[in-house]
């Protein structure tokens, strides 16, 4: 130690050799002190060194000198170096423990995946690759890379599991017919929007739900589900009655898969629609066999006809003096042979395939062209018409010229069925599929010995009806992919309904046996 003038001169120091003489200062102490933490690390093991520690000393508030204390290392050596050794041993020590708990853990860990490797070698490798497999199995990585392309897999799965779930609800949500699947513990997992009208209880609340939370034995139908869930037998299809005399066709069968079951199916069917459905194919099958049989005959009994006429007008100029009687029935003859060849040629039209014309049509617009055409003739009956539309417009992509005459034969025919007089409604409305023209009449009903037969061509009940018009109307339905519907009361009037497809420019309706197939629902 000791105290130096501003020029580092000795004025006192501890040794006395160094008097009077200019001794440098030594690295200060204070980087020793702040310094980071391998300068310390360096000071404490490294060569013992001194510094010092300075502490000025003024004069009259002018800098006089500084005392210097020399701080040797050997001090902190003997005094740091024992702790800094225990300290580093029990880091050490603890770097290594650790290192082996986590060795240990991660074998216990990952243990398990020697066996997720073989089961995905299994998923993803064939028989003979499975010497290979196995090698690879001792590769943790190589596990945790074919667990990542398991997980892509699945992910890929999920979408495509998604998509073809939302296809099925759209499906379940047009079905007609009633369906509810379950699964191997009897909880339903799927159910289409028509069973509710079986079941009585919102899809919404059925899904996921037990088959005893849904069916109860107050109702024939809930005793028939329970009574097959608890001897776990099938039932075949069977017609039963259920409320208000309505009647259903029903069914449960198993879903077995390699001998065992996995879940069952419940399918409700109306049996009214059934019949009707059978009906109507029968209607159809009837038809075209008629349609075939009248153009036979059709093209058959022309030529006749032809050379009859012909032999008739020579017979007339070869006889120059006719009795009064003998022209007259000749007269009838002719009269009623050009008769019957327009009713042959009726059948040869109406049997012929129809080149349809299809464009962009709005239907509203078409039923009022009609109601303004169909007006003369409805106030020579003393009848009012109404129309009233529901929609803007009823875009469609029909034969205009057909669909005009198609409405106007119903409107015509309600017309004449009110002898009285009355009011003829008409009503354009559209569904999210469809448009529909609605015309109802005030007439006497639709008898119903005759209800299927009125779309039967040459059936009428007017003397001076010709039986073509709603032959015809139901024939241009067919042609449009459309329905013809009619639902009728003794005493106060009918209404038939004429649906077509809501279509877009550019689509084609061809005319095929799916079209001809279709026919009114309430022919039964």
């Amino acid at each position: 130690m000791g105290l130096y003038d501003h020029d580092d001169h000795v004025l006192v120091h501890t040794d006395v050799s160094l008097l009077d003489k200019a001794v440098h200062p030594r690295e200060d102490f204070a980087r020793v002190r702040d310094g980071n933490f391998f300068r310390q690390i360096e000071v404490v093991y490294g060569k013992p060194e001194v510094y010092d520690i300075h502490l000025p000393i003024q004069r009259d508030g002018k800098p006089f000198g500084d005392i210097r204390i020399g701080i040797s290392t050997v001090f902190l050596k003997s005094e740091l170096r024992p702790q800094l050794n225990r300290a580093l041993t029990f880091s050490i020590l603890a770097v290594l423990v650790s290192f082996l708990l986590a060795a240990g853990l991660s074998n216990v860990a990952l243990r398990p995946l020697e066996a997720i490797g073989r089961r995905l070698d299994q998923m993803t490798t064939d028989a003979g690759d499975v010497a290979s497999s196995t090698e690879s199995q001792a590769d943790d990585y190589g596990a945790m890379t074919k667990i990542d392309r398991l997980g892509r897999e699945i992910r890929d799965v999920k979408e495509v599991f998604s998509a073809l779930k939302e296809n099925l609800d759209q499906i379940m949500g047009t079905l007609q017919d009633g369906l509810m699947l379950f699964t191997r513990d009897w909880r339903i997992v799927l159910v289409s929007a028509s069973a509710e009208r079986f079941v009585g209880i919102p899809r919404g609340e059925m899904l996921g739900k037990h088959v005893e939370e849904v069916f109860t034995d107050k109702s024939l139908i809930g005793r028939i589900v329970l009574d097959a869930y608890a001897i776990h037998q099938p039932v075949p299809q069977r017609e039963i009655e259920v409320e208000k005399g309505r009647r259903i066709q029903f069914a449960l069968d198993f879903i077995a898969e390699r001998g065992e079951r996995i879940g069952a199916l419940i399918t409700f069917r109306d049996a009214e629609s059934v019949r009707r459905i059978e009906n109507e194919l029968e209607l159809s099958r009837r038809l075209a066999a008629i349609g075939r049989l009248t153009s036979g005959v059709a093209h058959e009994v022309k030529n006749p006809i032809n050379a009859i006429v012909v032999h008739l007008e020579i017979l007339k100029n070869k006889l120059q003096e006719v009795a009064p009687d003998a022209q007259r029935h000749m007269d009838i003859i002719g009269n009623e042979i050009r008769r019957l060849d327009r009713v042959v040629q009726t059948l040869v039209d109406f049997t012929r395939p129809v080149d349809l014309k299809l464009g962009p049509t709005d239907l509203r617009k078409l039923t009022e062209d009609v109601a303004l055409l169909a007006g003369p003739e409805a106030l020579s009956h003393n009848v009012k018409l109404e129309f009233t539309a529901l929609a803007p417009s009823l875009p469609v992509y029909v034969d205009a010229d057909l669909f005009k005459q198609a409405i106007l034969n119903i409107v015509l025919n309600g017309v004449q069925a009110m002898a009285d007089g009355g009011t003829l409604k008409m009503i354009a409305r559209k569904t999210e599929s469809a448009a529909i023209i609605e015309i109802s009449d005030q007439g006497h009903g639709i008898p119903k010995e005759i209800q299927d037969k009125i779309f039967n061509l040459y059936f009428t009940t007017k003397k001076a009806g010709s039986g073509i018009g709603l032959a015809m109307t139901y024939r241009v339905l067919q042609l449009h992919n459309g329905a013809l519907e009619f639902e009728t009361e003794q005493g106060k009037g009918t209404t038939f309904r004429l649906q077509v497809p809501l279509e877009q420019p550019g689509d084609v309706i061809p005319e095929s046996p799916a079209a001809k197939s279709r026919i009114p629902a309430n022919l039964s």
